[in-house]
């Protein structure tokens, strides 16, 4: 899991050969850096675009000034006031898995990096889930589960881990209520199949009773974040990063919050639901 892509200067077009394989090497090992670019918002937004359509993040007082498909993820305060997102999604989790259609790719460009911390963990459900005995196998592959924005296992309102928290506006404006999802998803390109969001807004499985389905969801979610499903990233200026959601857990790492972190992200969404 995990590829270096050298030799791209993103921001001029990408032509639609060198994409292509851009995408497929996306599909073939998940997450893809392509390091030292130097990108207006617009170019970054452009070239995001390529991959899906974005769509603009539920937390609507984060985003880029002039962009809204781009989320502001930082720790910098302007005026007394956050010019981002601080520690978003300090666990385990796949993006938009609390919609009714799921997140496709991620993209981060980092333009302020801290001395220390800061980086992003990867676990490869697709590795994960192909390592798990025929039993188990046979007993998730039909189960949906259910979801709700939030961290299941982080309830404490003043938590640093908690998903950052909805107004009533927000969770009306974004249709925000219990949705459910295949417990194990075919790749909506590659036909393999992957655990998919156990860890984060999962939070029950139908037809099941709530506490065998949180004893199974952390079961699974122990079993596919092991270090040896894992890839860690670590940012430098100008860095992009490109992640399958079809695939992969992430988790983000905490930072000092003096320690200054500011990076734009775009998730793009699936064109029709699995």
């Amino acid at each position: 899991m995990g590829a270096e892509i050298d030799g791209i200067d993103l921001a001029k077009p990408v032509d639609d050969t060198t994409f292509a394989g851009l995408r497929d090497a996306l599909h073939r090992h998940h997450v893809l850096i392509i390091r030292g670019q130097r990108l207006e918002a617009d170019k970054f937004l452009a070239f995001a675009s390529r991959f899906g359509r974005p769509e603009p993040h539920v937390l609507d007082q984060y985003h880029h000034p002039v962009w809204p498909e781009i989320l502001m993820l930082s720790n910098v305060r302007r005026d007394d006031q956050p010019i981002g997102l601080a520690d978003g999604g300090t666990y385990w989790h796949s993006d938009y898995s609390y919609l009714e259609v799921p997140a496709r790719a991620t993209l981060l460009y980092s333009i302020t990096v801290p001395k220390s911390g800061g980086d992003t963990l990867f676990a490869d459900q697709a590795r994960a889930y192909a390592d798990l005995d025929d039993a188990t196998k046979a007993r998730i592959d039909d189960l949906r589960a259910l979801h709700l924005y939030g961290n299941r296992d982080d309830l404490d309102p003043v938590s640093r881990l908690q998903a950052h928290p909805l107004a009533a506006d927000q969770q009306a404006r974004n249709a925000i209520r219990v949705i459910t999802h295949p417990l194990v998803r075919r790749h909506p390109v590659t036909g393999r199949k992957a655990l998919y969001a156990v860890s984060g807004t999962s939070i029950g499985i139908e037809g099941m009773d709530d506490a065998e389905a949180l004893d199974l969801l952390r079961e699974l979610a122990a079993f596919s974040t092991q270090p040896r499903y894992q890839f860690r990233v670590k940012y430098g200026i100008g860095d992009v990063v490109v992640w399958d959601n079809a695939s992969v857990l992430h988790s983000a790492t905490l930072t000092d919050p003096g320690d200054a972190r500011t990076l734009l992200r775009i998730t793009t969404k699936e064109a029709a639901r699995p």
